[in-house]
C-alpha cells in the first residue's frame, strides 16, 4: 500500500555502508580483529548478513573500511588540535603530547586499542599498509609547525611506540618517563648538525594545520 511504501526508510548506501564500518569498530573492540565476521558485524549492525557481504566482500575490506575511517577520525583530531595550538615552545610541545599519550592510557584507551588492532592488521595484510603509513605521516604533518621535519619523525615514531608499549605491556610508561623521552627529542640542541632540508620523500607541513588520540 501506498502508506506503507512511504514509511520505509529509503535505502541509502552511503549510510548502510557507515553503519556496518561503525558496526566493524564495535566488533573488533569486543572480541579483537581475529573476532571479526560478516555475521558478527551484520548483527551488530541491525541488517541482513547479505548487506556485509554486498558491500564488503571480504574480511580484508571490513578491516581496511575501519582502518580508514579510523585514519580520517585522527587527521580531524590533529587539524583541530594543530588550529587550537599555532605556535609551542619545545617545552609546551613535550608537555601537550604527553598529556595526549597519557590519556591513551587511561579514558582513551579502548579507542586506542581498536586503533591499534587496525594498524597492526597491516603487519600480514600488504594491502592496508599505505592506509596504516598514514598514521605516522599524518603525526609528522602536525608536529613540522614546531619543529624540523627530522626532529617530527623522530617524535612521531617515539609516541607511536610508547602508546604500544603502555598499551601491549603490563604496565605503561609514567608521565616523567614520556615527558623525559619526549624532551630529549624535542629540545634543541645546539651540539647536534642542522637537520638538512626536506627532500621529496619528506612529508610537508599541512596548508591548513592538521596527533595523538
Amino acid at each position: 500500500m501506498a502508506g506503507q511504501g512511504a514509511a520505509k526508510r529509503r535505502y541509502d548506501p552511503k549510510r548502510r555502508i557507515a553503519e556496518i564500518t561503525t558496526a566493524t569498530e564495535k566488533v573488533i573492540a569486543e572480541r579483537g580483529v581475529e573476532g571479526l565476521t560478516h555475521r558478527a558485524v551484520a548483527e551488530r549492525a541491525g541488517v541482513p548478513l547479505g548487506a556485509t557481504t554486498y558491500h564488503f566482500a571480504t574480511k580484508d575490506d571490513l578491516i581496511q573500511a575501519a582502518l580508514q575511517r579510523s585514519v580520517d577520525r585522527y587527521a580531524a583530531y590533529l587539524t583541530d588540535w594543530v588550529a587550537q595550538r599555532p605556535e609551542l615552545t619545545p617545552e609546551q610541545l613535550v608537555v601537550l603530547l604527553t598529556d595526549a599519550l597519557m590519556g591513551s592510557f587511561g579514558p582513551q584507551r579502548d579507542i586506542q586499542v581498536v586503533e591499534f588492532e587496525l594498524y597492526l592488521a597491516a603487519l600480514r595484510r600488504p594491502a592496508l599498509r599505505p592506509v596504516a603509513d598514514r598514521f605516522i605521516e599524518l603525526s609528522v604533518n602536525a608536529l613540522l609547525p614546531y619543529v624540523d621535519p627530522l626532529t617530527a619523525r623522530a617524535a612521531a615514531v617515539a609516541t607511536n611506540g610508547l602508546t604500544l608499549r603502555g598499551l601491549a605491556g603490563t604496565t605503561p610508561p609514567t608521565r616523567a618517563e614520556v615527558e623525559g623521552i619526549l624532551r630529549r627529542i624535542l629540545t634543541p640542541n645546539p651540539g647536534l648538525p642542522t637537520p638538512p632540508i626536506a627532500d621529496q620523500d619528506t612529508p610537508q607541513a599541512p596548508e591548513s594545520p592538521e596527533t595523538p588520540s
